[in-house]
């Protein structure tokens, strides 16, 4: 298990005095990534005892407030704390100004390096990469731009077979460029493929963050087979007419999407406030997909 997941908020629009809208905070071998700010993250991040410099980067799927509100506090309060470690903002376009805006209206000046990257794409697109972890941008369908976010955990060096070692007599200063995937040329000239002297260590984890989003079979070749799908599933499907009219996903829609990925668990959240018991959602939606979970604040996996 090499990541660990930490649901912050899981409601749509509306904030309550016990629930929060979405954000969720993503652990990857010592660094953290927050997905979307909503109002109120700040606070969220703290009762969970969350070190804020471990925050590498932030990652915003469109620029409704119910997903970035919370940002201009955060990033206030990271100020305020003296923080020293650089940040990276991704984000749809406009997310550049807006921020830009916030620190000259408020006279903010950063203590610490800070990069915002816009993205562009119709489709998926790498936008980060670091020792740990790669993250991909997929286009989604909602009433503005809006991307979703793929995260995978880097390959580990595949392992070395000890029975290779003695039978191609390999020396020890090329073993560490047949773990990074080398093959190896032996006394004679002889090529032995990396297949045949190594094994794959274990299964790299990987993560989707599908929201706000209409039902949108597009994706599904981008989150084939994730460990963990978080989709959307704003209404149930008695107001699937709603749905499609605000660009939203009910939760039958959302199993639908996890059943043709086949994915290893369907995340709900961001419901509306019109059903307040989440448990529907979950009924609706294991009709089609058994392994269903609905997210709560403080909801946590490890994968």
């Amino acid at each position: 298990m090499s990541f660990k997941l930490t649901v912050l908020g899981a409601n749509s629009a509306l904030p309550t005095s016990d629930k929060f809208s979405t954000a969720q905070l993503l652990q990857v071998a010592g660094r953290s990534f927050l997905l979307d700010c909503a109002e109120g993250t700040q606070m969220q991040l703290r009762k969970n005892r969350v070190n804020f410099e471990s925050i590498r980067g932030i990652f915003i799927t469109h620029l409704h407030g119910d997903h970035i509100f919370g940002i201009f506090g955060l990033l206030s309060s990271f100020n305020l704390l003296g923080r020293r470690n650089h940040l990276s903002l991704f984000g749809p376009k406009g997310i550049k100004s807006i921020i830009n805006n916030f620190f000259i209206s408020f006279d903010v000046k950063l203590n610490f390096t800070f990069e915002i990257t816009e993205i562009q794409t119709n489709d998926c697109l790498e936008i980060y990469r670091d020792k740990a972890v790669s993250v991909s941008a997929v286009a989604l369908l909602h009433r503005i731009e809006t991307y979703g976010y793929i995260f995978r955990e880097s390959l580990k060096d595949r392992n070395i077979r000890k029975e290779a070692i003695i039978k191609y007599s390999i020396p020890l200063n090329e073993i560490h460029k047949i773990k990074k995937g080398a093959d190896f040329i032996a006394d004679d000239g002889s090529v032995i493929n990396n297949a045949d002297l190594t094994v794959q260590n274990t299964k790299s984890s990987t993560y989707a963050f599908i929201t706000d989003t209409a039902y949108n079979e597009n994706i599904i070749k981008h989150i084939k087979s994730v460990d963990v799908l978080y989709h959307e599933a704003t209404f149930l499907e008695q107001f699937a007419d709603r749905a499609k009219e605000t660009f939203h996903s009910t939760a039958r829609q959302a199993a639908t999407i996890a059943k043709q990925a086949q994915v290893g668990k369907l995340l709900l959240g961001h419901y509306s406030a019109r059903t307040p018991q989440i448990e529907k959602f979950k009924a609706e939606a294991i009709e089609i997909f058994l392994n269903t979970e609905c997210a709560t604040d403080g909801t946590t996996l490890e994968f």
